[in-house]
């Protein structure tokens, strides 16, 4: 008895061998440039979106981030191209405000020099 059940699993285990060593059909086809850039700009989207202040900021405008994943998600590639580009060329948070406070102490240290203001000690007015 203990015979034939090894026989038998043995045979089992050899068509099982071979049936595993045969090869399987593969799928693959050439994946474009703009397939995986559009891939590429809807990760860079959805990891904007998990991003904490941006939740915050999302919600306090009354947009759920469930949504707006959404909404991510139904873009066209043209569309997401068009939006990460226009993340890329807004301007950093601290960019504006430097270049305000450089404008208006340049302006208030010309009308120093020409004097029509004292507001800076170390300068001398033209006058």
């Amino acid at each position: 008895m203990t015979t034939k059940l090894r026989r038998m699993v043995a045979g089992l285990l050899i068509v099982c061998m071979g049936a595993l060593s045969a090869p399987l059909p593969a799928l693959a086809g050439i994946v474009g440039t703009e397939t995986v850039i559009a891939g590429a700009e809807r990760a860079r989207l959805a990891a904007l979106l998990e991003r904490d202040e941006l939740r915050v900021q999302l919600q306090a405008l009354g947009v759920e981030p469930a949504d707006a994943r959404a909404r991510v998600a139904a873009l066209s590639d043209e569309e997401a191209a068009r939006l990460v580009a226009e993340i890329d060329a807004a301007p950093a948070g601290g960019s504006d405000f430097l270049t305000v406070a450089l404008i208006v102490f340049l302006v208030l240290l010309l009308t120093d020099i020409m004097g029509y203001t004292k507001i800076f000690p170390f300068t001398r007015s033209a006058k």
